[in-house]
């Protein structure tokens, strides 16, 4: 069901903006969908812009160094060592190479033309909050053992035998089965709301540029919406990969130090 809007203009369904088309290897095994491909461009240029800022270090970084240095410290000071501490420096790389991915596959909810992130599907905020999940666990276990970690992890310390019934399966389901889905499901619904607005005032501003004379006072409007839009945006970009970064750093944190 479409929605018409000025005039004969029809707005698309919403399922068609979230649509997966294969248009390489269609009907093969190997088919690649416009959701993969911005997948592979996302890790090809993130590990590009990477090695060629870390080519030739110099002591006085400039340009691309510069660029990839002030990246580096904002995730190793601004999330691992404030939130993991005193084992922060081994988790660096996982945390910073976590938060460029997301960053840069939500960059192309605002890039024109394409303005489709992949996190705006299940599949891929999904695998990554199971990631995070799995090596939270895998972590508790190797540092704790197996029966200290789930113990401690469903039932906080200070707490009355008495309220043991209602607390521990209470912890159980906010811990382990609830992490996963929240973690997806935020980076999800944030993303798929901006890739829906961004196209609802896109199309308005389109729609109103072909219109009639009675409707144009309503473009220069629609135009400045859709800037705030996307400046908007661009700080949900940034702030969803940071608030995934530093849940996973949390988490992975409360399993190497139990008692905090």
């Amino acid at each position: 069901m479409t929605l018409p809007v000025l005039g004969g203009f029809e707005f698309p369904p919403i399922d068609e903006l979230f649509r997966w088309k294969f248009f390489l290897f269609s009907n093969t095994p190997f088919a690649v969908n416009k959701t993969v491909l911005l997948i592979l461009i996302s890790s090809i240029v993130l590990c590009v812009l990477f090695v060629l800022g870390g080519r030739r270090q110099r002591l006085v970084p400039s340009g691309l160094q510069n660029l990839c240095e002030m990246g580096w410290e904002f995730v190793d000071r601004g999330i691992v060592r404030d939130v993991i501490g005193p084992d922060a420096a081994r988790w660096s790389p996982f945390m910073a190479t976590l938060f460029f991915f997301i960053l840069f596959l939500n960059v192309w909810e605002i890039i024109p033309i394409i303005q489709f992130p992949p996190t705006s599907r299940m599949a891929v905020p999904l695998y990554l909050a199971i990631q995070s999940y799995i090596i939270m666990i895998v972590v508790g276990v190797a540092v704790q053992g197996p029966w200290q970690y789930f113990k401690g992890s469903v039932i906080p310390p200070g707490v009355p035998k008495a309220m043991l019934v209602l607390v521990a399966p209470i912890e159980f389901i906010s811990k382990f089965m609830v992490r996963p889905f929240s973690l997806s499901v935020r980076l999800l619904a944030n993303m798929m709301a901006g890739h829906i607005l961004l196209t609802a005032v896109a199309l308005l501003a389109a729609a109103t540029w072909t219109t009639s004379i009675p409707e144009a006072p309503l473009l220069p409007f629609l135009i400045a919406l859709n800037v705030a839009v996307i400046i908007f945006e661009i700080l949900v970009v940034i702030l969803q990969a940071y608030i995934f970064t530093i849940l996973t750093a949390v988490y992975v944190g409360e399993s190497l130090h139990p008692e905090h």
